[in-house]
């Protein structure tokens, strides 16, 4: 049976021991203090803003808890809990069954497979032209060089956004991203900014909605609008939601992977000399990216209905939180979890999945696309820069805690 440590809200240890995990995602290296943590207990159970709420460390319980159906979002039965708020992202990834089977069913009819393989050619040309000016500068900062605006565009290329619009949409994302952080966290001025960029971002839709409905064309929008099954289609909620939900997962967790990622190799010059002698390791390379400072930290559940899952007794309304930070380095489910190893999940190694895109029916849906967007941007990185010196070695992290990513990161670059 795990362990099991019992806090509380009001026990200044207890409420410590969890806040301490919760906001290490801002610490340039949060594992020391996350590991701490794992090691006081598989289960650590505790209150926050009142309400009560169960962080999971380790891997085998996080992976048990996330895939148990008794735990899920409960907005539909009014039984989420208090810090479990509604942040603008709803729709699938807020959904329980059955509504959330139908929305996977209908969603993914449209975002399939080949949609992912055909933008394909369009992120490596992406990627080409800003190592161009990236290179031709010499010295850059690589998140406003080539880690944020890579996947903007690829997102708004997808949704059929005009490029001209991709600014203001960065802004709305960044609004949005902070506000998803628990509540306690946020100021009343980030609040406000996510409730503007919520309504930003459902004005705008709503108009690109009405207009793909009037005047389809070749993009994942016209094809959302126009799915159907059996005569079940997506609502103009559902659509907003979703457009949202696409925006924000799919764009601000690949600048986060891309970021770290290349800040892993740089400090691990030995890691990025055995991909530049066998680039087939760079698929592998980006699981152990995601496994070993993943860029989505936290995921938060509410107990939908009384039950036992890996020996901690869970009950209806209270708050769990999956520390994937934690469970992604549990030295019982990785050999050296704490090494960045581009090999990992290389060969057909039998090697646990990390969770970096979270496990059971709420598995992103967006995996493939994050996924081929890193694969092809380490790949032309590797063909077209000789080095990459990092200029300062203080790299700072955005002020987030459940999205962990690098604020700047200032590299020289030699062609």
């Amino acid at each position: 049976m795990p362990a099991v440590v019992e806090t509380t809200g009001t026990s200044a240890s207890g409420f410590t021991g969890i806040m301490s995990a919760l906001m290490a995602s801002r610490l340039p290296d949060p594992y020391p203090v996350l590991r701490s943590v794992r090691e006081a207990g598989s289960f650590l159970s505790g209150e926050i803003a009142g309400s009560p709420v169960t962080l999971v460390t380790t891997h085998a319980e996080a992976s048990a808890v996330l895939a148990h159906p008794a735990i899920g979002h409960g907005f539909r039965d009014g039984i989420s809990y208090r810090g479990h708020l509604d942040d603008g992202l709803g729709s699938l990834v807020r959904a329980d069954p059955p509504d959330h089977g139908r929305l996977r069913r209908l969603v993914g009819r449209a975002f399939t497979p080949g949609v992912v393989d055909a933008l394909g050619p369009r992120i490596t040309e992406l990627c080409d032209a800003l190592l161009d000016e990236a290179l031709a500068a010499g010295e850059v900062d690589m998140v406003e060089a080539l880690t944020r605006p890579m996947p903007l565009r690829v997102m708004c290329r997808l949704l059929g956004v005009p490029a001209e619009d991709e600014p203001e949409f960065g802004g709305w994302v960044d609004a949005l991203t902070r506000g998803i952080d628990p509540r306690p966290s946020l100021t009343p001025a980030e609040v406000s900014a996510r409730a503007s960029a919520t309504v930003a971002f459902d004005d705008y839709f709503r108009d690109l909605i009405a207009r793909r409905r009037a005047e389809p064309r070749d993009d994942l929008l016209s094809a959302l609008v126009a799915i159907h099954d059996d005569g079940d289609v997506l609502s103009e909620r559902e659509l907003l939601e979703l457009c949202t939900l696409l925006l924000v997962a799919g764009y601000e967790t690949t600048v986060n992977l891309l970021g770290g990622g290349i800040l892993a190799l740089i400090r691990n010059p030995d890691q990025l000399a055995l991909l530049r002698e066998d680039p087939a390791l760079v698929g592998p390379a980006v699981e152990e990216m995601l496994r070993h400072d993943p860029p989505i930290q936290l995921i938060a559940r509410t107990v939908l209905a009384d039950a036992r899952i890996a020996g901690h007794d869970f009950r209806q309304g209270e708050g769990v939180i999956l520390h994937v930070g934690t469970a992604n380095r549990d030295p019982a489910a990785f050999d050296e979890p704490d090494r960045f190893l581009v090999t990992r999940y290389a060969g057909g190694a039998r090697v646990r999945r990390h969770l970096g895109f979270g496990v059971g029916i709420h598995y992103c849906l967006g995996a493939p696309l994050a996924r081929a967007e890193a694969e092809i941007a380490f790949r032309t990185l590797l063909r077209r820069v000789r080095t990459l010196t990092l200029l300062d070695d203080d790299v700072a992290y955005r002020e987030r805690i459940v999205i962990r990513g690098v604020r700047s990161l200032p590299l020289r670059l030699t062609a």
